[in-house]
């Protein structure tokens, strides 16, 4: 991906965060890439696992990115709701009911 396409995706917080801190730009970035390869599971099913933490800590950028990246990974609108949902006794109703909201916000563009 063109770096120029890839910034178009990214949040601009985190692109003055790699901007500005070269190297450690550079590691973050490659970091989530080499976790997803030490393992057996698909990147549609990383995403998702992912979106499922993000909307844990209740973080609405990672839920944009994740819910985003799991789209272009494959994944169908059902299968990234259901992996907010499916959290419901854990995390509560309304952290579930944020996320989802926060998921809508990628649908609805």
């Amino acid at each position: 991906m063109s770096k120029k396409l890839e910034h178009k995706k990214l949040p601009p917080h985190y692109i003055s965060i790699r901007e500005r801190f070269g190297d450690f730009g550079k590691i973050l970035a490659d970091l989530g890439q080499n976790v997803k390869d030490l393992g057996p599971l698909d990147n549609k099913t990383c995403e998702l696992v992912q979106l499922g933490a993000a909307a844990t800590l209740r973080s609405e950028g990672a839920v944009h990115s994740h819910a985003r990246r799991a789209v272009e990974s494959g994944a169908s609108p059902e299968e990234i709701y259901q992996s907010v949902i499916i959290l419901t006794g854990t995390i509560g109703f309304p952290n579930v009911a944020a996320a989802i909201s926060w998921i809508d916000d990628i649908f609805e563009d």
